[in-house]
């Protein structure tokens, strides 16, 4: 009797694991970014330890990843000029520190770019339309944009994108879903064509609630593992 040959058995190369994701990327046509947790590292608790070192015990009470107090919120929407936010800052801490002691403390959280997500962008970009959309300010705008022209040999940020929308220029600030609607109008987009990426789970259910697709984005590592 014939001894039966084993077949051999066809082993699939490992990938790397995705991410779970909600979305369909089948009638995917426009993709918008948050900035900070998903395109550069940023840390909170460091501009807290940095304004406590100065004497200011409240800083949770002014700004974390889902809060910021009136001022900052006008800081964000550019109804404050970085001259005057200093000012009103000191007032409402009753501290005497300097402007660039401010500056300094609320840079902090600036970490540095997730070059990968960066270099993935640029692929993205052959596919789809990419916006940028940041809850950020004058302060952080003038830190983070310097930093990205010396990690990316002189480059622009915004030249990643067809657009971007950062809150101090524009006006607005998530996370409200009458802000989405405001951005895909002017941007001539369709909500259900359109991907949200963020790292806040507010600025995720404003996108949702104004018909955006959503993903929320729980560390910048995960972008690369997106089927997108």
């Amino acid at each position: 009797m014939k001894e039966q040959q084993s077949r051999p058995v066809n082993v699939k190369p490992a990938i790397r694991s995705a991410v779970e994701q909600h979305f369909s990327k089948d009638s995917l046509n426009n993709i918008i970014f948050d900035f900070g947790g998903v395109l550069l590292h940023i840390d909170f608790k460091r501009t807290h330890d940095a304004f406590e070192a100065l004497g200011i015990r409240d800083a949770k009470a002014h700004f974390t990843q889902h809060h910021a107090s009136q001022l900052f919120s006008q800081l964000e929407t550019g109804d404050v000029s970085p001259e005057k936010f200093y000012k009103l800052f000191r007032q409402e801490a009753k501290s005497d520190i300097t402007d660039q002691q401010i500056r300094d403390a609320w840079n902090a959280m600036l970490l540095h770019y997730a070059k990968e997500n960066v270099r993935l962008l640029g692929h993205l970009g052959k596919k789809y339309n990419l916006y940028l959309f940041s809850n950020t300010n004058k302060i952080h705008y003038d830190w983070f944009s310097a930093l990205y022209q010396r990690e990316f040999n002189g480059q622009r940020l915004e030249d990643l994108f067809k657009a971007a929308w950062f809150s101090h220029e524009k006006g607005v600030r998530k996370p409200g879903p009458e802000v989405f609607i405001h951005m895909i109008q002017t941007e001539g987009l369709i909500a259900a064509e359109t991907l949200f990426i963020d790292d806040t789970i507010g600025n995720i259910e404003g996108a949702a609630a104004a018909g955006l697709q959503t993903h929320l984005l729980k560390s910048p590592a995960d972008l690369p593992l997106l089927d997108l």
